[in-house]
């Protein structure tokens, strides 16, 4: 019982160790193997004419803290989906959110095509606040909708909408190789000045979720229990759907639309963690982290000397999962 209640924080201490050395090993190993030698050489002794060196800095090292940042960032998102609405199958892909991104940066690279990258990462914002308005809208007003099942029904239909909306007007005004690398999830293209541009949107959102968290665990209790407890309910969850729509907004402009990373790792943190936020969020964003940069390591691999999108092997992963959780759970609302 005592290592039960310890093991979050053995976690967030061993996160530190265990992100390393999936940095090496995301540089180590791809289409191209290299050496630990050339690894340290093209960081402290970079040489432009060095090939090796160029694939380090511009490609592998961006690859794996994108990763990283967005497999922490969508599955503390997920976190305060599932925490603030009690409903085990909330998850930034499920409910819209990310198809909002997807659909407003496809409406951004149509109408405005010259604009800076900061405006990717805008415009996705806007985009994660239009999906995740639309769906709770319209779950407030149909009867039964805010149940677990008829959320996630109506997030992908919505989120169908907006995908196959965006799609449309991709092909329609010919930009679609452009916007390819939102529908696949190509982490393999990162780009490091986005990532730069994305910290000061990041931190704002992690900030929220962690002041947050506490207020979160008095709403998985549920509104009239925290309510009777002090807590403001909608402008928790006001500000926390503003975290999720930043954090999931942040992770599309980043790399696209990556799909159960926010329903899989949340279910896995409670699990380890218990029932307390404060301790969920964070070890959430340290699994996410390491969920991601895993699968996408895996990538490399399933079809070599081809990769395999990481959407891929999320999708084999958080399909059965998702399966699994409406089989057991059913219907109705987390107690």
């Amino acid at each position: 019982m005592g290592f039960k209640k310890s093991l979050p924080a053995v976690i967030l201490v061993m996160a530190p160790a265990v992100c390393l050395l999936l940095i090496a090993a995301s540089i180590l190993y791809g289409a191209k193997n290299i050496t630990m030698d050339t690894v340290w050489d093209s960081i402290f002794a970079f040489d432009p004419e060095s090939i090796d060196h160029q694939i380090i800095r511009s490609s592998r090292l961006p690859r794996v803290v994108g990763a990283m940042l967005i497999g922490a960032f969508l599955a503390i998102s997920g976190a305060l989906m599932q925490g603030m609405t009690r409903n085990y199958l909330a998850s930034p892909s499920i409910m819209g959110v990310s198809d909002g991104s997807v659909f407003a940066v496809t409406l951004f690279m149509v109408f405005m095509p010259n604009a800076s990258s900061s405006m990717y990462i805008v415009s996705s914002l806007v985009g994660s606040a239009i999906g995740a308005g639309v769906v709770f809208g319209l779950a407030w007003l149909i009867p039964g909708g805010l149940s677990p099942v008829r959320l996630a029904i109506l997030g992908t239909v919505i989120g169908t909408f907006l995908s196959g909306t965006a799609e449309a007007l991709a092909a329609y005004f010919q930009i679609s190789q452009s916007i390819s690398f939102w529908y696949n999830a190509r982490l393999h293209a990162m780009d490091p000045e986005l990532i730069k541009l994305s910290i000061p949107f990041a931190i704002v959102g992690l900030c929220l979720a962690i002041v947050l968290s506490k207020s979160i665990t008095l709403l998985s209790l549920g509104d009239e229990t925290a309510r009777g407890l002090g807590v403001k309910i909608w402008v928790v969850k006001g500000l926390a759907m503003l975290a999720v729509v930043i954090l999931t907004g942040v992770s599309v402009a980043l790399a696209g639309k990556i799909a159960f990373v926010g329903l899989i790792v949340p279910h896995i943190a409670r699990f380890l963690s218990g029932s307390d936020y404060r301790w969920i969020i964070p070890v959430s964003g340290v699994l996410g982290c390491t969920f991601l940069a895993l699968c996408d390591i895996l990538a490399r691999f399933v079809n070599a000397p081809f990769e395999t999108p990481v959407g891929v092997i999320t999708a084999l992963i958080g399909v059965p999962f998702f399966l699994y959780l409406i089989k057991t759970r059913g219907g109705a609302q987390r107690a």
